[in-house]
């Protein structure tokens, strides 16, 4: 295996946990998110690739990476994003954070504690959100709380898969000192049920997503484009019931992910809440007549 397409692993934006450039959002803005996506899954089949050895997959991302910056041969998962930024004027750099991220995920497959994990959603999750916010201009004063969300959505997505994650490639994202202090490890993972140690460290990562995904509440009335500020409401409110569900649910032998009726019933609430607060918004500053 010589290139990052025969890496792929079948994985659409479809499988996702959280919509990925939905209709929500302008036409015009989907091509380039979608490049973004495209990329961003290549590196990361490359990097989660059960059977390529370490040295196999770094050279892999250090290949994509060259190619984006047009300093390689072109590579076809490559191409369409370095078009796209081209055609934007953007730079590349929130993509080369995701290869960052995900040469961490090549040689690391442990985290000490909570702020390690969250220097590693730094490279794997922010770049994401801020790319969309970049591609729609909105104002970097919204980087910030859109950071929070996007690392709330990262460890909801490492708490439902912590199992798998576990089992297919013996990586953990649970912070070890979390573990520790609720008498947990590593291995429980391998269970078919969360023991109840496993459950408490579970419960309380699920706790401290749900605070992220609070601190990212703020990024949807700071958004100046309305189908994007709609997008993020949606997203926001599946954040919120996923965090929930993963405090008093076991990933190891529940359900906890969202059917797609589930999923777009909690998503269009969330976009009704914010259609409405607009709604209101508009009627208190609108002027009284003959005030």
């Amino acid at each position: 295996m010589t290139t990052a397409t025969e890496a792929l692993s079948g994985k659409t934006r479809r499988d996702e946990n959280f919509p990925v450039a939905s209709w929500l959002l302008s036409a015009r803005h989907r091509a380039p998110i979608l490049a973004f996506y495209r990329f961003a899954r290549a590196a990361d089949d490359v990097a989660d690739h059960p059977t390529l050895p370490p040295d196999r997959k770094l050279a892999m991302l250090d290949g994509l990476a060259r190619a984006l910056c047009g300093g390689g041969p072109r590579d076809p998962e490559a191409e369409p994003l370095r078009l796209a930024l081209s055609e934007r004027g953007l730079a590349p750099r929130h993509a080369l954070d995701l290869i960052d991220a995900f040469r961490l995920d090549v040689r690391k497959n442990r985290y000490a504690d909570w702020a390690e994990l969250m220097d590693y959603c730094r490279l794997s999750a922010a770049p994401v959100g801020r790319f969309v916010l970049d591609v729609h201009g909105e104002d970097k004063a919204t980087w910030p709380a859109s950071d929070a969300l996007c690392a709330a959505l990262q460890m909801i997505n490492h708490l439902q898969d912590c199992g798998e994650d576990y089992r297919r490639l013996n990586r953990v994202y649970l912070p070890e000192d979390v573990l520790a202090a609720h008498g947990a490890s590593a291995e429980m993972l391998g269970a078919a049920r969360a023991s109840p140690a496993l459950r408490g460290a579970l419960a309380e990562l699920a706790h401290r997503a749900g605070e992220l995904t609070e601190r990212g509440a703020r990024l949807v009335p700071a958004i100046a484009d309305l189908r994007l500020a709609l997008e993020i409401a949606a997203i926001h409110n599946l954040a919120r019931r996923l965090a929930r569900r993963l405090e008093s649910r076991d990933p190891l032998s529940e359900p906890v992910h969202l059917s797609k009726a589930g999923a777009a019933w909690v998503g269009g609430v969330g976009v009704l809440r914010r259609l409405a607060a607009m709604l209101i918004g508009a009627e208190r500053t609108r002027p009284r007549v003959g005030a």
